[in-house]
């Protein structure tokens, strides 16, 4: 399974008013590359932010939030899973991609490859949490994160691989002020 297999599903599950927080670098340029709205935010600057950014962004709405993170990202923030847990938001969809590697930077691995389980951490931090192997049980567990009234957090087992799409050609203040009139218009 591939990064961009994983978003593919994500987009074609999700409901226009709900909202997408894309991780740092290859995964936003997959998500722009799949499918550009207003309601996705790609998360261009801050490595390990990006579900802290959700998490705020689904504290104070009422639509599902569906963060894509990954797992040096999440490593770089573990205290996240925590202040996710603490907070008691319930429309928050985590989904951690774990292709084991440091894929926006040159495949570096990260400790996932050997003795860090995301999951474990996750559930140790009081989240239900799930791990997937193949699309098929990705998507059913979307689907069904989708239509549960509590967070989630599914962590995607794929390969390391970066799919060649064109960069994102919107400038970064444009992203900003495009998503923020997005969430004020619903």
């Amino acid at each position: 399974m591939r990064r961009i297999e994983v978003i593919k599903k994500i987009v074609e599950n999700v409901k226009d008013n709900e909202i997408i927080v894309s991780n740092i670098g290859v995964p936003s340029k997959e998500l722009y590359y799949l499918k550009d709205r207003d309601r996705n935010f790609y998360m261009l600057g801050s490595m390990g932010l990006a579900s802290s950014i959700g998490l705020g962004i689904a504290l104070n709405c009422n639509e599902k939030v569906i963060v894509i993170d990954g797992d040096g990202s999440i490593l770089m923030n573990l205290g996240t899973l925590s202040t996710i847990s603490y907070s008691g938001v319930k429309n928050l969809i985590l989904v951690v991609v774990d292709n084991s590697v440091y894929g926006s930077t040159g495949n570096q691995k990260t400790h996932t490859s050997k003795n860090t389980n995301i999951k474990k951490i996750a559930e140790g931090c009081g989240l239900d949490s799930v791990e997937v192997n193949n699309l098929e049980d990705f998507e059913k567990e979307f689907k069904k994160s989708l239509n549960t009234d509590k967070c989630r957090v599914i962590i995607a087992k794929t390969i390391p691989y970066n799919e060649k799409v064109p960069n994102i050609d919107i400038p970064p203040v444009m992203i900003k002020f495009r998503f923020m009139n997005s969430l004020v218009e619903k």
